[in-house]
């Protein structure tokens, strides 16, 4: 018998009691062997070459960004920087992320002004305090170190409430369009109360704590006056210091009322006549007619795709290990 140690053999198996009838079949389970392990060096070369590829291409768009920007950081221009969508940690517009592009620009010889275009509809009042704060510092640095202003300037695009004003009241002017959603200034808690379904459906609701009110706001509990009460004063306080954020920021621009603070919103128009807002305007009208350098350069701190899938792929193994133990949500006590 002729057996291809490199292509397999076509001929069929003896027989079991066949002459060769056990060299046939450690042949056969040979030549299985080499083609599978040829088979896991392909794909094992070809999985490496991707993942070359891969950081190639990252490399690449990595360098090509930092030559680009430096091409355009030797010309004046107008820094921007991105705050989109809710500011919180974790997420794009987080203080972190927000904080690290104003860095980078002040720091730069070549910006004459930035420009935080926000849409956003608000968020962690933390993280929005971050930010206010470090715009506040910057200044003050840049003017001891420099003797000269380096001017902020917040744009509204469609929305620009609650944390997303916070942040703008930072700056040194606010232009909005005319159809902007401006304002927001209050504080929220939001919860529910299935007390009564509870009851209605006959089911027992057995919560136990260390703490007196450590079950606080938990949705199947009552929620006695006392404990109203204290989230209430909680909540004025930190309105307060919203409210003091505002007036700072501010000052005697200001022409409205209490109403100003009492958590509605406004259009572009209206907010400035109420003195939220200094005047209508885009992004590329405040680089060219307000800053005088029409040249805008995106400093935003984005993820890349790196970052991206390392999320995801994290989200998605806690996931997974949450439910091996047996979690639901992501929280809770193992069942």
């Amino acid at each position: 018998m002729k057996w291809k140690f490199w292509g397999g053999s076509k001929e069929p198996m003896p027989s079991p009691g066949q002459d060769d009838w056990e060299q046939a079949l450690i042949n056969r389970m040979a030549v299985e062997y080499l083609q599978d392990q040829r088979a896991r060096r392909r794909w094992g070369l070809a999985f490496k070459l991707l993942i070359l590829l891969y950081l190639i291409g990252l490399m690449a768009a990595t360098f090509s960004g930092r030559f680009v920007e430096g091409l355009s950081s030797s010309e004046e221009h107008t820094a921007l920087i991105e705050v989109k969508g809710v500011i919180a940690a974790d997420g794009d517009a987080s203080a972190d992320r927000i904080i690290s592009a104003l860095r980078t620009a002040f720091e730069s010889d070549h910006v004459k002004g930035v420009v935080l275009r926000i849409n956003s509809p608000g968020g962690s009042p933390v993280q929005a305090g971050y930010i206010n704060d470090e715009i506040a510092r910057l200044k003050a640095k840049y003017r001891k170190e420099h003797d000269k202003e380096m001017p902020v300037y917040a744009v509204a695009v469609d929305l620009c409430a609650s944390g997303g004003y916070y942040v703008a009241v930072g700056a040194d002017a606010i232009y909005v369009d005319k159809a902007s959603l401006v304002g927001s200034i209050g504080v929220r808690i939001d919860s529910f109360g299935f007390q009564g379904l509870m009851e209605d459906l006959g089911i027992e609701r057995r919560l136990l704590t260390a703490g007196a009110n450590k079950g606080i706001l938990d949705p199947f509990s009552p929620l006695p006056e006392t404990q109203r009460q204290f989230l209430q004063r909680v909540l004025d306080r930190l309105h307060q210091q919203f409210i003091a954020a505002v007036k700072t920021g501010r000052g005697d621009k200001l022409k409205g009322g209490d109403e100003i603070f009492s958590g509605l919103f406004w259009s572009g128009e209206e907010a400035v006549d109420l003195g939220l807002a200094d005047g209508l305007g885009s992004s590329s009208y405040v680089a060219r007619e307000v800053i005088g350098a029409e040249k805008i350069h995106d400093y935003t701190r984005k993820r890349d795709l790196l970052d991206s899938v390392a999320q995801r792929l994290g989200v998605r193994i806690g996931s997974g290990i949450l439910e091996s133990l047996g979690v639901v949500g992501g929280s809770g006590l193992p069942h």
